[in-house]
């Protein structure tokens, strides 16, 4: 059985947390990722204080404050912000926070590539050591089949898809359900910031979301192809209105090299929120054999593990003892100039046959 290096290293030093804003995504996914690595989650903060206090019984969250003025003015030493709200208070909490602080932000960096360059130069401005929370590129599936590549496993990469085909419960979201660009900035975001973090920056990218006929949603599903030449086939395939069953979801990450493949089944999203277990497969061509698929058992899913990566990769960035910093916002800020293409892609069209060939036919 393949040994693989997929669990994400953990901060030498301890870096208490203060959160900030107590939505679902905070008792569904940090606090129980936090609990698994042992982080310190010194206190917490949110506008609607009984919800900080419901989080704070579950977890043993020490102090929860009245306001974020309070958490900062009673703030441990060496403690790491983390940012759960909406893209529209990022400004004004970032512009409150001191000089030089540590800060975990919540995806998506803004509601659009404006809002996120405005993010960006505030954490210029404000010598911020600040990361976007993209998750997805830590999840153990990944992590794994990044060991993989990297170890020249499947050869050289050339094609790399995600497919969701499913039914998503929108109505467990109600904030992000009645955005205008919820879709791709949402929910298709984590798979273009997932194909730059193997592929780099694409040159183009070519995009159509769509909306429901029946539903009330700015979109449901999307396809993007990102541009990377005339070899890397780069593709997301997104729908969230397959209400059929789970016989014909489909909810996967596929990588295709010269010598193999992988393929990563993101069981999390398939019947949510109750989720089907991951699966992770891996093909090496070998001479003289047929191909075969094996199979590797990893421990943990998307959520909530891949959460521990993302804050880990801040912390053990803030203490020195490493010089990467994945999701950092000057990182992030080429994911959102690639959403924001696709949704200029989206809105302009493709080629208009009738106008190109309208003399020919």
């Amino acid at each position: 059985m393949m040994n693989l290096k997929y669990k994400p290293e953990l901060p030498l030093t301890e870096q208490p947390i203060i959160i900030i804003g107590a939505g679902g995504i905070v008792g569904d996914a940090h606090l129980p990722a936090y609990r698994m690595a042992g982080f310190k989650v010194y206190g917490i903060v949110n506008r609607t204080k009984e919800k900080a206090e419901k989080l704070a019984a579950e977890f043993g969250i020490p102090y929860v404050f009245d306001s974020l003025a309070e958490a900062i003015a009673q703030a441990p030493e060496n403690v790491v912000y983390d940012l759960t709200i909406m893209p529209e208070q990022y400004i004004d909490t970032l512009k409150q926070l001191p000089d030089g602080s540590v800060v975990l932000i919540q995806k998506p960096m803004g509601d659009d590539f404006d809002h996120a360059q405005e993010i960006l130069q505030l954490c210029r401005n404000k010598n911020l050591v600040a990361a976007i929370n993209f998750q997805l590129r830590f999840a153990p599936f990944v992590s794994a089949a990044r060991y993989m590549i990297n170890q020249g496993l499947i050869g050289d990469l050339y094609d790399m898809e995600v497919r969701v085909s499913l039914k998503t419960p929108w109505e467990q979201f109600p904030l992000v359900m009645v955005h205008p660009r919820m879709e791709i900035l949402y929910h298709s975001i984590h798979y273009i910031d997932l194909l730059r973090s193997f592929l780099g920056n694409p040159t183009s990218v070519m995009a159509k979301t769509l909306k429901h006929p029946a539903k009330k949603l700015s979109s449901s599903r999307s396809t993007i192809l990102l541009d990377y030449g005339d070899t890397m086939h780069a593709v997301i395939n997104t729908n969230h209105d397959h209400d059929f069953g789970l016989d014909n979801q489909e909810s996967f990450i596929k990588w295709e090299g010269t010598k193999g493949a992988i393929k990563a089944k993101m069981g999390l999203l398939m019947d949510y929120p109750h989720g089907v277990p991951d699966l992770f497969e891996y093909c090496l061509i070998e001479e003289g054999s047929l191909p075969e698929w094996k199979t590797v058992k990893l421990e943990g899913s998307w959520f909530p593990e891949a959460f521990i990566g993302t804050m880990s990769s801040l912390m053990r960035y803030a203490e020195g003892s490493s010089t990467s910093l994945p999701t950092n916002v000057e990182d992030v800020i080429q994911t959102m100039a690639a959403v924001e293409s696709a949704y200029i892609s989206s809105d302009t069209g493709g080629i208009k046959v009738s106008d190109q060939f309208k003399n020919l036919i």
